[in-house]
């Protein structure tokens, strides 16, 4: 038989939960976190961390990526009494940007190529937050990138840029590692070079074939075009990128062309005609150079005669004018005296006769300026018109007429004067 046994006084007995609390839930790389454990008990515990089951040092610290994940605490003893976990989510910019290339290696002229960007990053990177660059060039905007139909210029450096509003050490857009794109293709744009370009019989000549390819090429070989019997066909003449005549004949005159070829094909150059023909055409142009040289100097020779014979022209034009002013200005002198009276100076020549007067004038305006007298002609017009038939015509150049010429001005309306001057 069994006896049970109550105390007098009930008892009270509670139990406190263990709560985590983050600070703050959300936090970029590099910000400061921390961790708190609320228990209830009035009495503190010696508490204990754990994030992902693994134990966490320090309930405070700086948030790292590696950082993110479930925290819960527990007390010291009774770690099998734990927290409800909570969550860290630690954001940051993106990392290990990466560009593949697919089909990766052997890329040929023609075919397609995928290029596909990819990050870690918190939060994701979104397809417009990728780029695309081409040797340094934007290409394109986005996570993926095609390239149908492939061509040689489509070789070079490729690389992604990642960006997802998430700074890193003060950088915003992220780079990925340099990606070559190598396309591989037969040989293109064969063409010949000929040096010397102008040659004649017995010079050395040189024909070089060139082009592009990738892988390069292995095989350069020479044909010359051939006419026989109305057909055309090629023959060889040589193997290699050069070609060298030493000593050019009539008979090496002709159409030539190279084949080049690598381990995706071959292609065939543009023909070149090799005639001897050049340097001689270039030497009967020479007198037709000659021809325009000789033309050209005696158009500048004639050009300057009549340079000269203009400005003689303006000089005795010039000398006439002058003549001409002079004439012009006596005669306004005589406009401004009494409408019958005219005055006139008169400078002979030394033991001239008004003859010689004349005839010196006249010479003296074809001539130089010299420092004599015929330098100081002066034309002038003396007019005689005496109303009296009484007045005396003929006077005595060697007296004064001064008592004849008064009476005559009292009873005459024309009155001349004239002062000779003889030179000493």
């Amino acid at each position: 038989m069994t006896t049970l046994w109550m105390s007098i006084k009930p008892m009270y007995l509670s139990v406190g939960e263990l709560t985590t609390v983050i600070e703050p839930s959300t936090v970029t790389e590099g910000g400061h976190v921390a961790l708190t454990c609320m228990s209830g008990c009035p009495e503190p515990k010696d508490i204990v961390w754990f994030r992902d089951g693994q134990p966490v040092s320090n309930p405070v610290f700086q948030a790292r990526r590696e950082d993110a994940g479930d925290y819960y605490c527990a007390v010291h003893g009774q770690e099998s009494v734990r927290s409800a976990p909570v969550a860290l989510n630690v954001q940051y910019a993106p990392r290990e940007v990466t560009l593949s290339v697919s089909p990766w290696g052997d890329i040929r002229s023609g075919g397609t190529a995928t290029l596909t960007c990819s990050s870690d990053a918190n939060p994701p990177v979104a397809h417009s937050g990728y780029s695309l660059y081409k040797d340094g060039q934007l290409l394109s905007s986005g996570q993926n990138y095609i390239i149908s139909d492939i061509l040689p210029s489509d070789r070079g450096w490729y690389y992604c840029q990642a960006w997802n509003n998430i700074s890193w050490r003060g950088i915003d857009l992220i780079n990925s590692t340099e990606v070559h794109l190598d396309v591989r293709y037969p040989p293109t744009n064969i063409s010949i070079s000929v040096d010397p370009q102008l040659f004649d019989e017995g010079s050395s000549v040189n024909l070089t074939c060139s082009g592009v390819a990738n892988p390069a090429a292995d095989s350069y070989i020479w044909y010359k075009m051939v006419d026989s019997d109305a057909t055309s066909s090629m023959l060889q003449v040589g193997s290699g990128q050069l070609l060298s005549l030493p000593s050019v004949e009539e008979s090496h005159s002709g159409v030539y062309l190279c084949k080049v070829r690598n381990s995706l094909g071959e292609s065939n150059s543009t023909q070149v005609l090799l005639s001897m023909q050049r340097k001689q055409d270039e030497g009967q142009s020479l007198p037709v150079v000659a021809g325009i040289g000789v033309f050209l100097l005696v158009t500048l020779v004639v050009a300057l005669l009549l340079f000269r014979k203009k400005q003689k022209t303006s000089t005795d034009k010039k000398r006439v004018f002058d003549s001409r002013l002079i004439r012009t200005r006596s005669r306004s002198s005589a406009a401004e005296d009494p409408p019958d009276t005219t005055y006139a100076n008169i400078h002979p020549l030394p033991s001239s006769t008004p003859s010689a007067i004349s005839t010196a004038s006249q010479r003296s305006s074809h001539r130089d300026d010299t420092t004599s007298y015929e330098d100081e002609v002066t034309y002038s017009t003396v007019t005689i018109r005496p109303k009296d038939p009484s007045f005396p015509h003929h006077l005595n150049s060697n007296r004064r007429p001064q008592h004849s010429w008064s009476e005559a001005r009292e009873n005459n309306d024309s009155v001349i004067y004239a002062s000779v001057f003889k030179s000493s």
